[in-house]
């Protein structure tokens, strides 16, 4: 029995590179010269917290993160920014958390398309992985194919291919 496992991780180590390379970006852009801009990441909590002093660097600060993700080749869909800006003295600050896991709504769309499919694969969640087996390597191959260009609203990638 053939079998793989569908799981939605992001390297730490690529991430904290990313991290890093906007750092260096925002200290040398002139927009951000005698501000007060800060990026840091938090590796335990996977959050990356931002302190600015307005909206519009702050917005600049996102659009930075999200094109060094694209370019250390991450999916900047893993990245939940949210509305939690809160207001320390002049400053802004927001945390962006960096989603791990698939939790159990997404989990849940991805069985639902495996099995609109009609192949004679079988999906079981486990924990925060989805792992689908099949007696064929095609219709496995098949799974993956249409996953990837599925939206399920979370990066995904495909492991454990036995």
């Amino acid at each position: 029995m053939a079998s793989f496992d569908i799981v939605s991780k992001i390297d730490v180590q690529t991430l904290d590179n990313a991290v890093n390379s906007a750092k260096r970006e925002i200290e040398t852009r002139y927009d951000f010269r005698g501000s007060n801009s800060t990026i840091d990441l938090d590796k335990k909590s996977m959050v990356i917290h931002i302190t600015t002093e307005d909206d519009m660097r702050m917005d600049s600060i996102e659009k930075v993160i999200i094109g060094r993700f694209v370019k250390q080749k991450l999916d900047p869909s893993a990245l939940d920014f949210g509305k939690e800006q809160y207001a320390a003295g002049k400053n802004i600050k927001k945390d962006i958390l960096v989603k791990q896991g698939i939790d159990k709504e997404s989990a849940k769309k991805i069985v639902k398309t495996i099995k609109d499919l009609k192949l004679k694969v079988q999906p079981s969640i486990m924990d925060d992985q989805v792992r689908v087996n099949g007696k064929k390597i095609d219709d496995l191959q098949a799974c993956i194919a249409a996953l990837r260009t599925a939206d399920v609203g979370i990066p995904l990638q495909f492991v454990n291919m036995k």
